[in-house]
Formats: structure tokens, C-alpha cells, sequence
């Protein structure tokens, strides 16, 4: 009976470590991909973090009226994450955002190009994954978008290269390609995060890196993007 009585406790305390590892808070820097409302006040997000990769959470009762988390539970949302890891997801308890990107929802088709790299972002994240070149290149990109002086067709064109080349499925189809657009990829793929939005090109390489990525891109994705088709209808 004694030793029944000691295994027990064992188990309990035990399960109790356990409980109180999941309820451990973890900090995690990251940009919301998407929302979806869940029940009636729940949201489940999708965090690209740099910590852990893509993962989902559930932010409890972000569509109250008046609740602390209704603003941090929307797609763009950049900043810091506070999280509690339960058995099969995570929960949002608080977030310090450096970035809302709210400005976009005024630029057309801005906004179009910026739920389509949420979406390209989303395509190619898995969790456990090293975040932190796919979450940089989507915060430059979206203050890319918002810099008038620059051409959000050619904005599409970099991150398209940047983002297939960080997941490994990009090569510079040379056999159909100039050799000024060549260069151009070149540096797409290889140049520093914060100096790939710092160029212009002319329209007739643009059009010639819009045709080929066209073709890559389709050949690449084992699934359409819903995002990209809306884009394409919105600049035809």
C-alpha cells in the first residue's frame, strides 16, 4: 500500500512539472500571417516568429469589445509575442507591437501585394523552422510597399526571388533571361536584406522578370495561392 501510495505521488508531481512547464511564458518576435474568428470572442492566429517558425495560437476573447488583445490579433502585426505553449497549440496573453502596418488598408493595390507575402510567407513556414530571414524580408517588404518612390510590381519580383531562394527553390533561369535581368536576380538572391529595395529597373526588365517569374512561380507551388489570384485581378 506504502509503495502504491509512493508511485502515485511520484505521478502527481510529475504531472504537475508538466503542467507548470506548459504553462512557462515564452517571448517570441514575430508578424501575424492571419486571423480567423473562432467561436463567438476567439480568434486562431498564424505567427511567422523567428524563434520557432510558423505556429498557430488561439487569442481568447480578442473579438470582446474592449479587449487588450482585439488590436495585437490582426494579419500585419509585428513585434514582440508573449505566448503559453498548451499540449497542441499556443495562447496569446499579451504583445508588444513595434509595427501594425494599418496604412496599408489605404494603399490599392498595396494592401493586395502585402496579404500576398503573408500568404507566400505562410506557404513555405513550418514550425521548429529558423524564422528570422523570412520574417526580416517581410517587415522590409511591407515598408517597401508603403515608400512611394518605390514600384510595387518590382517589390513583388524581389521578394518572389528573396523568399524561393531563403526556402532553397529558386535558381536564375539564365537559358531565358538577358544578361541585365540576370544581374538583376543575381542580386536579388544574394544581396544583404536592407539593401534589396534600393533599385530601380526599366519597364522592358521588369516585364522580362515578371514573365519569367510568372512561370517559376507556377511551377514552383503545389497549391494556388487565393492571395495571388486576387492580386493578379486587381493589377490586370
Amino acid at each position: 500500500m506504502h509503495i502504491l501510495c509512493g508511485i502515485y505521488s511520484v505521478l502527481q508531481a510529475e504531472q504537475s512539472c508538466r503542467v507548470c512547464m506548459m504553462s512557462e511564458q515564452i517571448n517570441v518576435s514575430g508578424m501575424v500571417l492571419s486571423a480567423m474568428p473562432i467561436g463567438e470572442n476567439d480568434k486562431r492566429l498564424v505567427i511567422l516568429t523567428r524563434e520557432l517558425g510558423r505556429i498557430s495560437c488561439f487569442a481568447r476573447g480578442a473579438r470582446r469589445p474592449g479587449s487588450t488583445l482585439m488590436a495585437l490579433s490582426n494579419p500585419f502585426a509585428f513585434g514582440m509575442f508573449t505566448l503559453i505553449q498548451g499540449r497542441n497549440s499556443y495562447s496569446l496573453i499579451s504583445a508588444s507591437i513595434r509595427e501594425y502596418f494599418t496604412e496599408l488598408a489605404c494603399e490599392q493595390p498595396g494592401v493586395y501585394y502585402g496579404y500576398y507575402f503573408l500568404d507566400f510567407a505562410d506557404y513555405y513556414g513550418r514550425e521548429g523552422i529558423d524564422g528570422t530571414d523570412m520574417l526580416n524580408l517581410l517587415y522590409l517588404s511591407m515598408k517597401a510597399i508603403l515608400n512611394p518612390h518605390l514600384d510595387n510590381r518590382l517589390i513583388r519580383r524581389i521578394f518572389e526571388i528573396r523568399i524561393m531562394t531563403i526556402n532553397g527553390e529558386y535558381a536564375a533561369d539564365a537559358a531565358h533571361l538577358s544578361s541585365t535581368a540576370l544581374y538583376v536576380v543575381h542580386y536579388c538572391m544574394t544581396a544583404p536584406l536592407t539593401k534589396l529595395y534600393t533599385f530601380g529597373v526599366k519597364k522592358d526588365i521588369l516585364e522580362e522578370l515578371e514573365r519569367v517569374l510568372n512561370r517559376q512561380v507556377d511551377r514552383i507551388l503545389d497549391r494556388p495561392l487565393r492571395s495571388r489570384k486576387i492580386l493578379n485581378e486587381m493589377i490586370q
